[in-house]
């Protein structure tokens, strides 16, 4: 779980790790996440993205809706979909966050 007040999230390397073993991240769509969240296959997103007045109540609603509707069900019910997603979890993190993407972007962009 992770609820920083968007967009105050500075760029979410810790998650990065998290999800590359596994993790499942449960968060605001700011910093990395809205890269890497799709939501219910490897993580869940808090919100929509919203910013606004009442950014924090909403952020909430969504909280517990999907705490309380997909996350905990999930675990506790489903636990074969739990280990899928984990799979795609850490299959996201090395596609789009590993170092070997990156040195291959930066080639392929800056040297061709």
């Amino acid at each position: 779980l992770n609820n920083p007040r968007r967009p105050q999230e500075a760029s979410g390397t810790s998650g990065m790790k998290a999800a590359m073993n596994g993790v499942l991240n449960f968060s605001v769509l700011d910093g990395w996440w809205p890269e890497g969240c799709i939501h219910g296959v490897n993580g869940w997103q808090i919100g929509g993205g919203y910013e606004g007045k009442d950014q924090d109540k909403v952020d909430r609603d969504s909280l517990y809706r999907v705490l309380l509707e997909e996350v905990i069900p999930t675990y506790y019910h489903n636990r074969e979909k739990w280990f899928e997603m984990m799979k795609a979890s850490i299959n996201m993190s090395q596609w789009k966050f590993s170092a070997t993407r990156m040195l291959k972007d930066y080639y392929q962009k800056l040297y061709n």
